[in-house]
């Protein structure tokens, strides 16, 4: 293994950079060179028609700078399974072979990993550094503590709008159908309702918290002044299960369904309960807000804060996690251990897994939502009770007491 490629994939989150400069500075310490293939696996199937690629020695590393979210290696949304081209196989082996590039570094999400079990099978030497800002892969995924970190942070500064103008704010993030980055993040930024296709969404629960909350707020409040929160995932489903598609939106490259709308769904079912709930009318009254025909029900604003989410800086977790498993994926494949999945370092072994098992999709676990719930945090089902959870757990501990 004299001469490694790099590949980032699918979208773009904090840690990326750290993961390239992570491979390319123990590649250097390995003796290997380094190659940037840029844009994905767009850059490997046209690899052939490159004239050179940009080695990554240490002159050309300084200039990477680890904590910006991003890749400084570039992405695509391409699957080469569903490329037009019968002999792409054979393509990118002949582009390989024209940089004597002995293996590949793919930092990427399922899709990428998806891609890379491909590639395998066709005998691309890879190794998996899992890159998905919604923490939905068996492994942490580098990405997803920097997405985390700026959904708590803008729901947060949210308060302050929705508080000045008495508004209740729902903030719709991504994370397709796991609900990873709304929980965290919503738990961080102190949300009075977090949504996530976990839990199919009944907004009559949803409603009749939020009044509660929300007016109490108001009506305590010696300005009278008050707001809540919901944090949205993209990906939630109504009481009756059904996803919250716009079906115009088409699909992706991948054959994802696009999702959009779960926030401005919320607004709408939300408004359609106030303005159906006579002591609304009788609430905005007593707090002196009501104004006929102008101003009779609270404001319901949806905010997306889109790709703001994964861009900007990388947390100092992403950062380190990023370094480790781009050194560790190159040391992998330097012992020729090829298809697998970086899980992590501990001091000095590497714990991997087959690819095809690390991109299995998983979910919020349940049983955190139990306990959150039991804090007040409204997931829109009724609550269920901790009692029994509570004495098992007593039970446990007088055991190993």
């Amino acid at each position: 293994m004299k001469n490694i490629g790099i590949i980032t994939s699918g979208g773009d989150c904090g840690g990326l950079n750290a993961v390239v400069k992570g491979a390319a500075r123990m590649a250097h310490k390995k003796g290997m060179s380094c190659f940037v293939i840029p844009n994905g696996y767009a850059g490997l199937y046209n690899l052939l028609d490159f004239n050179e690629l940009v080695e990554l020695n240490p002159e050309r590393i300084d200039l990477v700078q680890a904590n910006p979210a991003g890749s400084e290696a570039g992405h695509s949304r391409v699957k080469i399974k569903k490329i037009n081209d019968p002999n792409k196989y054979e393509r990118i082996k002949k582009g390989l072979k024209k940089f004597n590039i002995d293996g590949l570094v793919i930092s990427g999400g399922d899709d990428t990993g998806s891609v890379i079990v491909d590639l395998t099978q066709n005998g691309i030497a890879c190794v998996h550094a899992p890159k998905t800002m919604d923490m939905d892969l068996q492994t942490y995924s580098v990405g997803a503590d920097s997405t985390i970190n700026r959904i708590a942070k803008f729901g947060q500064d949210l308060k302050t709008t929705g508080r000045t103008h008495n508004r209740i704010i729902v903030m719709e993030v991504f994370g397709r159908y796991a609900g990873h980055t709304a929980f965290r993040g919503g738990i961080a930024a102190d949300a009075d309702a977090i949504l996530i296709p976990e839990i199919p969404t009944n907004l009559d629960i949803v409603y009749e918290h939020a009044k509660k909350r929300f007016t109490r707020r108001i009506e305590q409040s010696d300005v009278n002044a008050g707001t809540y929160l919901i944090m949205v995932a993209e990906g939630i489903k109504d009481a009756s299960g059904n996803d919250l598609v716009d079906e115009s939106a088409g699909i992706d490259t991948f054959g994802h369904k696009k999702l959009a709308g779960a926030g401005k769904f919320v607004c709408q079912e939300l408004s359609k309960r106030f303005k159906q709930d006579e002591s609304i009318k009788k609430f905005m009254q007593r707090t002196k807000m009501f104004v006929p025909g102008l101003y009779e029900i609270p404001e319901v604003r949806e905010v997306r804060p889109g790709h703001l989410v994964r861009c900007g800086n990388s947390s100092a977790y992403d950062v380190n996690f990023g370094k480790e498993a781009g050194a560790a994926a190159v040391l992998l494949l330097a012992k020729g251990i090829t298809g697998v999945t970086v899980a992590g370092v501990q001091g000095k072994e590497i714990n991997y897994v087959q690819t095809p098992e690390a991109i299995k999709q998983r979910h919020v676990q349940l049983d955190r939502v139990m306990l959150y719930e039991a804090m007040g945090i409204c997931f829109g089902r009724q609550q269920t009770s901790l009692e029994a959870e509570f004495k098992e757990v007593k039970g446990h501990i007088d055991r190993y007491l």
